[in-house]
């Protein structure tokens, strides 16, 4: 199976792991899990924008994949939180910014998918976290 290989993203994961000292992924043999990832930039900021906020999540997923060698198109669950402000259900505005950023970086692949309302995040400011597993080479 191979040993653990952590990654740590660079720019706001660096920050993070000198503040917090956790990695941003985790690699073992080809199965990819990483950290829920919100919404902030490399300063660990937030939009006002809840639509940009799921864009940047989004962002910031990828970003981390890439440190482990992976990539949207190896995804194959996606757990998503939200607060029960922005509580993502269907058809409402969350869930169609989470939904036009699924089309958008994975097409006419589906990946399973678990919203989770949440009391708090891990950020102030933070309405949106969003983890992943990705298992390297399964699409190809």
């Amino acid at each position: 199976m191979g040993e653990p290989q952590f990654h740590i993203t660079p720019g706001f994961g660096e920050k993070l792991h000198d503040l917090l000292g956790y990695s941003q992924a985790v690699r073992i043999g080809d199965r990819v899990e990483i950290s829920g990832q919100g919404g902030w930039n490399d300063d660990i900021e937030f939009p006002e924008d809840l639509d940009e906020e799921i864009a940047r999540a989004f962002d910031n997923v990828e970003r981390t994949l890439a440190t482990a060698g992976a990539t949207w198109a190896d995804v194959v669950e996606v757990d998503s939180y939200h607060l029960p402000d922005d509580a993502a259900y269907i058809g409402e505005r969350p869930t169609r910014a989470m939904a036009e950023q699924f089309r958008k970086r994975m097409g006419d692949r589906a990946p399973i998918w678990t919203q989770i309302g949440v009391a708090a995040l891990g950020a102030p400011g933070m309405r949106v976290e969003i983890r992943v597993t990705a298992i390297v080479g399964h699409a190809a």
